[in-house]
């Protein structure tokens, strides 16, 4: 599953709250994000 976090108090937000609203149930923040399992590299040309 797809697990959410708040930007604003970095607090995990589930799947099934997110079908209603996008708003964070603990602050109301409207930014979240997606963790990434592995982390990615990128190089500057």
């Amino acid at each position: 599953m797809v697990e959410y976090k708040c930007f604003h108090c970095n607090k995990k937000v589930g799947p099934d709250y997110l079908r209603k609203k996008v708003r964070c149930p603990y602050c109301g923040s409207k930014i979240l994000f997606k963790q990434r399992l592995v982390s990615t590299k990128v190089k500057a040309r």
